[in-house]
């Protein structure tokens, strides 16, 4: 009983200080952006996901990861969505983007919000909206979105090599990313409980199972693991995140407990003092879990967001006006 009031009184805390933190975009960023300009977005992106991930059940976690490396590569300015061109070169060339997919999806959403509000809403936007239906589309938390990003008028497939993390990143690394977008430990640990969705190539894992399998491991993953990767595997080779890869829940946590982290990283956060007791806490329970993912993501999804004057409403995600 001890143990739970006292991460019920973490989260009342966190979400609380959440708040607090998010209130310097609040002067751009709120919930009503587009309330007077086109009032139904939300709507349109929603309805047009449904059809989507009704017809593709793997869209969903591609979606819940595009924010992230929209986000994570110079701020939340749909710079993910750019081909190569004046502005640079496209961040898909980035080996660091290998697997992100179904950007086909956010251009679809765009050009049904386009025929409803022409010129209004920019892609940055349509991207954290599809990534949070995403969510909650799969079982997961509603998040309470704000809007007002702007598109940027860049990319770099370099910027994104040395921005996005790699599988193998520390825990003290980890937390250090995270902790510039002003999460908390807690906060860390459930973003990363977006592995809960999808799967992950090969690459990002042989290193455990080759040339000796990784101790922390258990043998009869590894061996299912070994039998999908072999030594020589094709580049589209991957494995499930998780064993319910397709709902958005706290099996992720649970599997780390059980030796079943995919990643180095997934493990190590299982092992490590610091975020051990975390994982154990969101195993047991995912009401917490879902409310640290909450204010995580929503500070994520705010990061080095663009003002007006920095910024455009692309109207083709895929090029700067």
């Amino acid at each position: 009983m001890a143990s739970g009031t006292y991460w019920t009184w973490w989260v009342v805390a966190f979400l609380f200080m959440s708040r607090l933190s998010l209130m310097k975009v609040e002067g751009q960023l709120s919930q009503d952006f587009y309330a007077i300009s086109c009032p139904n977005v939300e709507a349109i992106v929603r309805s047009g996901l449904r059809g989507i991930f009704a017809r593709d059940p793997t869209a969903r976690a591609s979606m819940i990861r595009l924010v992230f490396h929209d986000c994570v590569v110079n701020g939340c300015d749909g710079s993910i969505m750019l081909n190569s061109g004046p502005g640079g070169t496209s961040e898909l060339e980035s080996p660091s983007n290998l697997g992100v997919r179904r950007l086909d999806i956010i251009d679809t959403l765009k050009a049904r919000v386009e025929a409803a509000c022409p010129q209004t809403v920019s892609c940055a936007d349509i991207i954290a909206m599809a990534s949070r239906d995403a969510v909650s589309l799969s079982g997961g938390p509603d998040i309470p979105l704000l809007f007002g990003r702007f598109d940027g008028f860049e990319a770099s497939a370099a910027a994104a090599t040395a921005s996005l993390p790699p599988a193998t990143i520390s825990v003290s690394d980890t937390l250090s990313l995270f902790g510039r977008m002003g999460m908390s430990a807690p906060e860390s640990v459930a973003i990363l409980g977006a592995h809960t969705m999808g799967v992950a190539h090969c690459a990002n894992f042989v290193n455990r199972l080759y040339p000796v399998r990784d101790p922390n491991m258990r043998l009869l993953f590894a061996n299912s693991l070994r039998a999908r990767c072999p030594r020589v595997f094709p580049s589209n080779a991957f494995a499930a995140m998780d064993t319910s890869n397709f709902r958005f829940d706290n099996a992720y946590f649970r599997n780390i407990l059980n030796g079943r982290g995919l990643l180095t990283i997934d493990s190590e956060l299982g092992l490590d003092p610091r975020t051990g007791p975390i994982v154990a806490n969101f195993a047991d329970n995912p009401g917490a879990f879902f409310d640290f993912f909450t204010s995580a993501f929503m500070k994520l999804s705010s990061f080095n967001v663009l003002a007006a004057s920095q910024g455009e409403v692309r109207g083709n995600c895929r090029f700067i006006n």
